[in-house]
């Protein structure tokens, strides 16, 4: 049986956390508040059928469907009612439930206040999204398995005005860089520990 590294519902794709789907994504492309549904699953080609059971299920559309070394990836979107039901056709075909998936764990998580400009330069040389300005205060998460980072992301987005630099949800570890205020990073980096801590 396959593992279920992650199973991840979201009420309600922030902005920023979509757009940046949106920037590498090969399927559907989603649209802000909607519902989505992120798992992760070992071994990676097992990802396959989780699909077929999720697209036959319910009336839903399928953004991320990614088998890389070792995982598998699907997200699928649309309206709340279509996503749970599309999840749960997912749980039926592994013969599993909720509860089941692996538990995320924080690896690192660290505030840098008044980012140098060097630094700042660096951040955006490998980013994705927002820019990261020199002077703003600077979150970073490393969590474990790596598609909790989509969670932590949406998560800090809905609680501060910050800006979404990048966030990598593939691999070993997922991956999160935030800038902002020192006040609204500070709120942010709480609501993104707090959402994976939830789910420990």
């Amino acid at each position: 049986m396959a593992e279920l590294r992650s199973f991840i519902f979201i009420d309600r794709l922030q902005p920023q956390t979509m757009c940046y789907l949106g920037t590498w994504i090969k399927g559907t492309l989603p649209r802000a508040n909607t519902a989505a549904q992120v798992l992760e699953v070992a071994p990676g080609l097992d990802i396959e059928p989780l699909t077929d059971a999720a697209l036959k299920h319910a009336d839903v559309s399928a953004g991320i469907l990614v088998v890389e070394r070792q995982f598998g990836y699907l997200e699928f979107h649309g309206e709340t009612g279509p996503v749970q039901a599309a999840a749960e056709g997912v749980l039926d075909a592994l013969g599993a439930s909720r509860g089941d998936a692996t538990a995320p764990k924080i690896l690192a998580s660290k505030i840098v206040s008044s980012v140098d400009p060097q630094h700042a330069f660096l951040i955006n040389r490998n980013r994705s999204g927002s820019m990261c300005i020199a002077g703003e205060t600077l979150f970073v998460l490393e969590c474990q398995p790596a598609s909790y980072a989509v969670l932590a992301t949406n998560e800090a987005e809905k609680a501060a005005e910050i800006k979404v630099v990048d966030y990598r949800m593939m691999g070993a570890t997922g991956r999160v860089y935030l800038s902002g205020t020192e006040a609204d990073i500070r709120t942010a980096a709480e609501a993104a520990e707090d959402a994976l801590r939830g789910l420990s």
